[in-house]
């Protein structure tokens, strides 16, 4: 039973953790209720970009990890990772439903003393006045029976730079016991720790981290429109600007934002804001102005091409973020509506996602009216589309 952990959730954040921990000589289960997730994991194939396969194969071979849908090996667990979407539901508020059901999948399976490590993003109050008394209801523990903590995860798909590893990591406990068990868990594969003072400071943490790109990454892409206006490249602007040393981190203009991070984060900051009546303007502000950048490049589209009705437009990938296959929040999608409802003939690719919304990507050719740019895999060979022109979402100009 010691040093047998149990990650709940194997996608972008639970899957490297995974991996990770059991390189550290954790013994780890691995639980996702995806049964086609599960089976690509049992075969030694990643579904992640971040975890090759020869990693997967290895830990396998060496019997440091075991996955399946069965919550009952929680049992046998002395730490327990919850690493489960926390999205917004379909009126933008937070959705706790998925940490919900785990809790209730796992409770009654707990052990006492064992850990409980929350690290899907919250509102702050989330892991002391929400998550606390869900496990005390569903499992046959007291209030002092297990270790509660919450460490934000802070994971940036395909950096080669910052990995688990290396990026530092916060971490907080409900008591001081746990507190010093979770710091004790992350220490073995973590570099550097950080420790909060308050579950809440480290909720926050997480909350300001990805609010102050959404609100920066809002002001350039209304920088960009500006810059176009004046027929200014904006990236080379940004390229001017970050030659200074100090004061300045640089932002790029996009089609919007997507993941489920950035565009999710600062909701929730908003949405605590308002329970306790505070209202963050620049929250607001900047998710209108993120929510409105598919629309404006539509406009683009429809001044291009004098008109979308019957046009045939080809959008060239759909994932939120280069180089990779995760179409979660993707502001592409909203591109490709707003297309559709112009009356435009719409077809997309995207050979890291291949299949999306019901649709298959399509390849590059010259046999459109026009190719909207929305992501620029490193992959892509743009001449492929021969002279059909480009609306390029990631410049102005």
């Amino acid at each position: 039973m010691k040093n047998r952990v149990s990650i709940i959730g194997l996608g972008y954040v639970g899957l490297p953790l995974a991996v990770l921990a059991s390189k550290s000589g954790y013994k780890v289960n691995g639980i996702d209720i995806d049964v086609s997730r599960i089976e690509m994991i049992k075969n030694g194939y990643s579904p992640i970009e971040d975890v090759q396969n020869s990693e997967i194969k290895e830990a396998i071979k060496l019997d440091n990890i075991q996955v399946g849908s069965d919550f009952s090996v929680i049992s046998e667990s002395n730490v327990v990772v919850i690493c489960v979407p926390t999205p917004l539901d379909s009126d933008r508020k937070p959705d706790l439903s998925l940490v919900e059901s785990a809790v209730k999948s796992f409770g009654h399976y707990l052990t006492k003393s064992t850990l409980i490590i929350l690290e899907s993003t919250v509102q702050p109050g989330t892991t002391r006045d929400f998550l606390y008394p869900l496990i005390t209801k569903h499992s046959k523990l007291s209030h002092n029976d297990f270790l509660l903590a919450y460490s934000p995860e802070r994971i940036d798909p395909l950096n080669q730079k910052w990995r688990l590893s290396n990026t530092p990591k916060v971490v907080s406990g409900l008591s001081g016991e746990a507190t010093k068990a979770v710091f004790e868990f992350y220490s073995k594969f973590v570099e550097n720790l950080h420790v909060c003072d308050s579950l809440e400071i480290a909720e926050l943490s997480k909350l300001l981290e990805n609010t102050f790109r959404y609100v920066n990454i809002s002001f350039i892409n209304e920088l960009s429109i500006f810059c176009g206006k004046l027929g200014v490249d904006i990236n080379e602007v940004i390229s001017a600007a970050a030659t200074k040393p100090y004061g300045f981190m640089p932002f790029y203009p996009s089609v919007g934002v997507g993941g489920h991070c950035i565009p999710v984060d600062p909701i929730y900051l908003a949405n605590a804001a308002k329970a306790v009546g505070v209202s963050i303007r620049s929250i607001e502000l900047a998710d209108q102005i993120n929510q409105e950048m598919p629309g404006y490049f539509i406009g683009r589209a429809e001044e291009k091409l004098a008109g979308l009705k019957n046009r045939k437009v080809l959008v060239v990938g759909v994932s939120y973020k280069p180089n990779v296959a995760d179409v979660r929040e993707s502001p592409v999608e909203a591109l490709i509506s707003g297309l559709k409802q112009k009356g435009a003939q719409v077809l997309w690719h995207d050979d890291l996602v291949k299949e999306w919304n019901g649709e298959k990507s399509v390849a590059l050719s010259n046999k459109f009216d026009l190719a909207i740019l929305a992501t620029p895999h490193d992959y892509l060979d743009l001449t492929k589309l021969g002279d059909v022109p480009i609306l390029n979402t990631r410049g102005s100009i």
